[in-house]
């Protein structure tokens, strides 16, 4: 069985510890490998924002890889097996977090046009959805 093992070192003025290793196992390194990637993408500046829907049992390590590579991060409870992890632009986390709704299909039509928005998406096709969205109420 392949194992990772991850060092967390966490930088306060008036804080300073060591975590223990986090050992992620073959079944979660794999199950994180898009979530990397999304990591990737946002150090390349190829995304201001991401959205990724992981499993709970992933959140420790999803947080101590977050925090050691000093990115801003917002996670929601989805149900109790399933997070939303938002990452990325602190500025872009904190639209997110004035929301203050968890839920992602009670958003607003606006609060919807401005995550996609800032998730990167196409913005005519933004238009569309919160034209339909809008039309429907």
């Amino acid at each position: 069985m392949f194992v990772s093992s991850v060092q967390f070192q966490y930088q306060n003025p008036q804080i300073s510890f060591n975590s223990k290793k986090i050992i992620a196992t073959t079944k979660q390194w794999n199950e994180l490998r898009v979530f990397s990637h999304h990591i990737y993408e946002y150090k390349k500046g190829l995304r201001n924002l991401i959205l990724t829907t992981e499993k709970e049992a992933n959140r420790k390590i999803i947080t101590d890889r977050l925090e050691r590579e000093k990115i801003s991060y917002l996670i929601q409870n989805v149900d109790n097996a399933k997070i939303n992890v938002f990452f990325g632009n602190p500025n872009a986390i904190n639209v997110i977090k004035s929301f203050n709704q968890p839920k992602l299909n009670e958003y607003t039509p606006e609060q919807d046009f401005i995550l996609g928005t800032l998730l990167g998406y196409d913005k005519i096709q933004q238009c569309q959805r919160y034209l339909k969205m809008i039309n429907k109420k």
